[in-house]
């Protein structure tokens, strides 16, 4: 028969020693810890869900406003308005503007999109903007999160199921649980030397995502730009997948919209509009009104809004193109920015005010007066509820 283990004095004193070495060894790793490093502020009950409103409203005036650089346009999480500024995300209510939520970093924040009724925000570390935090709308809770090797000035842009993160130098797709479906390029942290990509050797320019697709300017050694479509959520996952590529002849080329079987392209250059087809031939060119840049962005997005219809900001006028085949239908002159959808018409920013459109046909209902305080910039503009947004360059506005 065994006889039992005893603890002798000295067994005892060990273990204290080896307790103790394993709490000082956690309190140091937490000290360093991003976990330290966070603050996570939920809301004490979810924002509720704002009504459909039935009308445009005869009068806007500013409700709230909020300092936002890292939201290029006005971002909606489910009911939440949501801010981002240095280090901090915040989630509003969006009639009232009052914090329902806060999470922040002790690291800048690079940007914020939107998808899956989630805010995404991402933060920078020392090499690029890395750190992915996923946040509920409703509460602000913490979702899916991941590590990336998105660049310094990067975008977030959402097509319904994915999210890309542009980069002129790669770009990556995420599904919703932020698991890498696709990445096109040339990243800085590299296993494959040339990422099983066609052309390793080439820029990008701009992006623009739909329907499971981007479509991206490239600029390649010997070429004057190159239009191509890619799947973001390809069969094999270690190899992009292509739909065409073709040369465009411009090196001042951005995408417009994608849709399920064309790809608009606009030629600053010339003033034109392309559309392609699935194998890459244009099956339309129609002339178009530019005006300047509205940013100075490393990977141009084209200004765009959808509602029953694609609208598109040229920089002077908003077009509206048919979702399926990218084909322009009306032109709105003289606006500030895309527009957005509200109570089943278009209100579109101009000089001073807002003008309500029939989204069918672009006809002008009426001009609702909007002070914007000497703003003369480009406006994006998002809703939610009765209350419209408006993003004058860092800053958020909340009109009603």
């Amino acid at each position: 028969m065994v006889r039992p283990e005893r603890r002798t004095r000295g067994d005892i004193a060990a273990v204290v020693v080896i307790v103790a070495a394993a709490l000082l060894g956690a309190g140091v790793l937490w000290l360093g810890s991003d976990a330290r490093a966070t603050i996570s502020e939920t809301a004490a009950e979810p924002l509720p869900e704002q009504p459909v409103p039935t009308s445009v409203p005869d009068a806007l005036h500013e409700a709230w406003r909020a300092p936002s650089a890292a939201t290029p346009v006005p971002v909606i999480a489910g009911p939440a308005v949501v801010t981002g500024n240095g280090n901090e995300v915040l989630g509003h209510d969006p009639v009232t503007g009052q914090v329902a939520w806060r999470y922040a970093r002790d690291i800048p924040l690079c940007t914020i999109g939107t998808e899956w009724d989630r805010a995404v925000a991402v933060f920078r570390k020392s090499h690029n903007c890395s750190e992915v935090t996923s946040l509920r709308g409703p509460t602000g809770e913490r979702g899916p999160q991941r590590n990336s090797d998105a660049e310094f000035g990067t975008r977030l842009l959402g097509d319904g199921t994915y999210l890309t993160a542009t980069g002129t130098r790669s770009f990556e797709s995420w599904r919703s649980d932020l698991v890498r479906t696709q990445q096109f390029g040339i990243p800085p942290q590299l296993k494959n030397p040339k990422n099983n990509i066609e052309r390793p050797d080439c820029t990008y320019s701009s992006i623009a995502v739909g329907h499971g697709r981007a479509g991206v300017v490239e600029n390649c050694p010997g070429e004057t730009g190159r239009i191509t479509a890619v799947k973001l959520h390809p069969e094999d996952d270690e190899k992009p997948e292509e739909d065409f590529s073709v040369s465009l002849g411009s090196r001042d080329a951005a995408v417009v919209a994608v849709s399920e079987h064309r790809v608009a392209v606009v030629m600053r250059d010339s003033s034109q509009l392309l559309v392609f087809d699935d194998q890459g031939g244009v099956v339309e060119s129609h002339p178009v009104r530019v005006g300047p840049l509205a940013s100075d962005d490393n990977v141009r997005v084209e200004a765009t809004a959808i509602g029953r219809r694609v609208y598109w900001h040229t920089g002077v006028d908003t077009i509206a193109l048919d979702p399926k085949t990218l084909t322009p239908l009306w032109t709105s002159p003289d606006t500030l920015g895309a527009g957005t959808s509200l109570a089943n018409r278009l209100v579109v920013p101009v000089r001073d005010a807002m003008a309500v459109l029939d989204p069918m046909t672009g006809a002008v209902e009426r001009v609702v007066p909007v002070d914007r305080s000497g703003y003369t910039g480009p406006v994006r503009l998002n809703s939610l509820g009765p209350v419209v947004l408006e993003q004058r360059g860092d800053t958020l506005v909340a009109l009603r």
